[in-house]
């Protein structure tokens, strides 16, 4: 079972930390995102989303309180502003949108359930409000159904796969590291053990 005290300076400056890095690999994966839109066409959109998601899975899950994931979302759509992204201040809407999907999920289970298919749920959760959210900014109701459910469909698969999947193997990886001893991962990693 999870602290759900304030968060330490420690926990603090791993959000933080996470914020920055993934505020530098979201802009990068823009790129990955443009190309592959021009080779493979407009879908290409919800099928890399997922990855988008994943800064909030990555956090809340070595953190493991409320607010992780909201709060490192946000902060890396803050990282992107700062570096330079052509999408604005609009972008703290889309990151506090993202992680405000991640973190219902882990508020369902009090925050104390981080196993893989919650962590995937997360990115289901975080792809259901984004999809509502670009449904309004970008006026899908003038779409036609098949292609609507298309998009639901795919936006869904990669917030699981991309943001869920790929968040816990990158926890994993970090964890191996020994980067993440004594935080909450870490003392339910060990009471597991015993």
């Amino acid at each position: 079972m999870s602290d759900t005290r304030g968060w330490t300076l420690r926990e603090t400056l791993i959000v933080t930390v996470l914020g920055a890095v993934f505020g530098v690999l979201y802009l990068g994966w823009v790129q990955v995102w443009l190309i592959a839109q021009a080779v493979f066409g407009s879908l290409t959109m919800d099928v890399v989303m997922g990855f988008w998601f994943v800064a909030s899975i990555v956090a809340a899950a070595i953190v493991r309180k409320p607010g992780v994931a909201f709060a490192a979302e946000v902060l890396t759509a803050g990282v992107q502003i700062l570096l330079g992204s052509p999408a604005g201040l609009l972008l703290l809407v889309t990151g506090a949108v993202q992680g405000a999907g991640a973190e219902l999920v882990f508020a369902t289970t009090r925050w104390r359930n981080y196993s893989l298919p919650v962590l995937m749920a997360a990115g289901i959760g975080a792809a259901l409000f984004s999809f509502a959210y670009t449904w309004i900014r970008f006026d899908y109701g003038s779409l036609q159904p098949g292609i609507l459910v298309a998009m639901f469909v795919l936006r869904c698969l990669s917030g699981a796969l991309l943001g869920g999947w790929l968040g816990q193997l990158i926890v994993e990886a970090l964890y191996r590291t020994g980067a993440l001893a004594g935080l909450a991962i870490d003392h339910e990693k060990r009471s597991a053990l015993a």
